[in-house]
C-alpha cells in the first residue's frame, strides 16, 4: 500500500482503473460460468429423469417377479439406446436394497447389497456437475402404480461437460485478460492525457516554490472544462501573487525613501553647522596665510569637519541598502542609527534614552541591513508620536536566546491602523506611520516576533529577534 501511494498521481488512477475492470471480468466470468453450469445442470438432470422414468415403465412389472434375466436384457437394451457414452453403469435392486440385475454383473452381482455402491450418490432433484469427478451417481425410487418397487442407481459419465465448462473459462480468461488489457492501456493513456495538466500544474508549483510563476496560454487546455478552469485559476492566483510582490516591493522602496526623506531636512542641519565652521576656517587661511598657528587650528577645525561629513554621508548611504545577506550586525550599525536620528531628536527638543547592552560577538548571528531599518523605522515614527520634549527610549539587551529591542516613546498609543500595518498581514491600511509594514515584513523575514503595547504613559515597541546558542554563550 505505501509503494501504491508514493506512485504519481497520474499513475495510480489508471492503475486503479485496471484494478477495477479485473475485479468486473472476474466477477463477469464467475457469472457466465455459473450460467454455463446451471444448463449443464438442467440438461443432465433432465436425461436422468427421463432414463429413470423409462426404466421405472419398462422394469416395473419385472422387478415385481424379481425376473434377473428379463431386467438385465431391459437394462442392457436401454444403455444402447441413450445417449453415446453417458450411461456407463446401471444397477436396478429390490425395496430391500437387493441387487436384482446391473449392466456391469462383476461390479454389482446379483443379490449383493445396493449399499456398497452408493457412496457419493445424489438425488434426481439435486443432480449436479459439481467438481472434477468424470462421473456422477444418482439414487432414485423405481416407481410403478404410484408406488416404489424398487431402487436404480445410474452412473453417467459428465467428463464433456467438465470439459466445456473448463474451456469456457479458458475462453473467458483469455478473453477478458486480452479485453481488460486493451482497456486498462486505453484507460491509462486516456486517464493520463487528461491528468496531464494537473502534472504540468505539479511540476511547475514544484519548480516555483517560492513565487509561482503562470503557466503560458499555448499549454492551458482548450475548452470549459473543470481542467480548463482549474488552470486559469492557478495563472490568476500567481499573477496575484506576483503583483502583491510587486506591491510589496514598492511599498518596502517608497517607505524606505520616505523614512530618508524625513531624516533629510535634519541632516541638512546637520551638514550645514560644520560646513559654516569649515568655510571660515579655510577663510582664515587664506588671510593668516603667514600665521602657522592659525593655520594649524582652522587645519584641525576642517578635519573635524570633514570627518563628521564623512560619518553623516556613510551612514546615509548605509541605510539606504536594505541587505539581507550582507555583513554581520555590529554596534557601529546602532551609532550610526544614534547619528542618523540625532538631528530629528535635537530639532524636537526630546530626551533620547539610548541603552546598547551588547557587544559585537552577541550581534554577529544577525545581518545589519534589515535590523538598521526595522530600529530606524521605529525610531523615527517614535520621535513623530512623542512631539517635541518628548521622551524617546532605544533598549538593546540580550534575553534568554533572543536579542530583544525596546523602542519607546511618550505619545499616544498606536491607531488601529499603526496596528495593522505593524501587526497584521492583511492588506495594508491607509495612514498608520512610515514604514510600519515594512518592519513587520523584515521581522518575518528574520524569524521574530513583535510587541505593541501601552503602559505607564509610553508606547513601546517590543522586536525579539532568535540567536543561535554560540551567541549567546559569547555573553557569558
Amino acid at each position: 500500500m505505501g509503494l501504491f501511494l508514493r506512485l504519481p498521481f497520474s499513475l495510480r488512477v489508471p492503475l486503479m482503473t485496471a484494478v477495477l475492470m479485473v475485479l468486473v471480468g472476474i466477477f463477469a466470468s464467475q457469472q457466465v460460468l455459473r450460467a454455463i453450469g446451471s444448463v449443464q445442470d438442467e440438461r443432465i438432470r433432465e436425461l436422468a429423469q427421463l432414463q429413470v422414468e423409462a426404466l421405472s415403465v419398462a422394469l416395473g412389472p419385472q422387478v415385481q417377479r424379481k425376473d434377473v434375466w428379463e431386467i438385465y436384457d431391459t437394462l442392457d437394451r436401454s444403455t444402447r439406446r441413450t445417449e453415446k457414452g453417458r450411461l456407463t453403469f446401471t444397477v436396478v435392486a429390490d425395496q430391500n436394497g437387493r441387487v436384482l440385475a446391473a449392466t456391469d454383473p462383476k461390479k454389482a452381482p446379483v443379490d449383493s447389497l445396493l449399499k456398497g455402491l452408493t457412496v457419493n450418490v445424489q438425488s434426481l432433484e439435486n443432480l449436479s456437475v459439481s467438481g472434477s469427478e468424470p462421473l456422477i451417481r444418482l439414487l432414485a425410487d423405481l416407481i410403478y402404480q404410484n408406488r416404489p418397487v424398487g431402487q436404480i442407481l445410474i452412473e453417467m459419465s459428465v467428463a464433456d461437460l467438465i470439459s466445456e465448462r473448463r474451456q469456457a473459462a479458458w475462453i473467458l480468461i483469455l478473453g477478458n485478460a486480452i479485453v481488460i488489457g486493451g482497456l486498462a492501456l486505453l484507460g491509462y493513456l486516456g486517464i493520463r492525457r487528461m491528468l496531464l495538466p494537473i502534472t504540468s500544474l505539479v511540476e511547475r508549483m514544484r519548480e516555483s516554490s517560492t513565487m509561482p510563476t503562470p503557466i503560458p496560454e499555448n499549454d492551458l487546455p482548450k475548452g470549459d472544462t473543470e481542467m480548463s478552469r482549474l488552470m486559469h485559476s492557478y495563472n490568476s492566483m500567481a499573477n496575484a501573487v506576483e503583483a502583491k510582490a510587486e506591491a510589496n516591493q514598492r511599498l518596502a522602496d517608497r517607505e524606505r525613501f520616505v523614512s530618508l526623506g524625513r531624516l533629510s531636512s535634519s541632516l541638512a542641519h546637520e551638514i550645514n553647522n560644520p560646513l559654516g565652521g569649515m568655510l571660515n576656517a579655510a577663510d582664515t587661511i587664506q588671510k593668516y596665510a603667514d600665521r602657522p598657528d592659525v593655520v594649524r587650528n582652522s587645519a584641525d577645525l576642517l578635519t573635524r569637519g570633514l570627518g563628521h561629513l564623512r560619518d553623516v554621508a556613510r551612514a546615509t548611504l548605509d541605510q539606504n541598502r536594505v541587505d539581507r545577506t550582507g555583513s554581520a550586525l555590529t554596534l557601529e550599525d546602532f551609532d550610526d542609527l544614534h547619528l542618523l536620528i540625532g538631528p530629528e531628536v535635537s530639532r524636537r527638543a526630546q530626551t533620547l534614552e539610548w541603552a546598547i547592552n551588547v557587544d559585537d560577538k552577541m550581534l554577529a548571528d544577525l545581518v545589519a541591513g534589515p535590523v538598521r531599518q526595522v530600529a530606524l523605522n521605529l525610531l523615527l515614527n517614535a520621535t513623530e508620536a512623542a512631539g517635541d520634549k518628548g521622551q524617546i527610549t532605544l533598549d538593546v539587551d540580550i534575553e534568554g536566546t533572543t536579542l530583544r529591542l525596546r523602542i519607546a516613546n511618550s505619545g499616544p498609543e498606536l491607531s488601529k491602523a499603526a496596528r495593522e500595518r505593524l501587526l497584521g498581514s492583511g492588506p495594508v491600511p491607509p495612514g498608520g506611520g512610515v514604514g510600519l509594514r515594512l518592519v513587520h515584513d523584515l521581522i518575518n523575514e528574520m524569524a521574530g516576533t513583535v510587541k505593541a503595547h501601552h503602559r505607564d504613559g509610553m508606547t513601546e515597541i517590543e522586536v525579539i529577534l532568535p540567536l543561535t546558542d554560540k551567541k549567546i554563550a559569547a555573553k557569558c
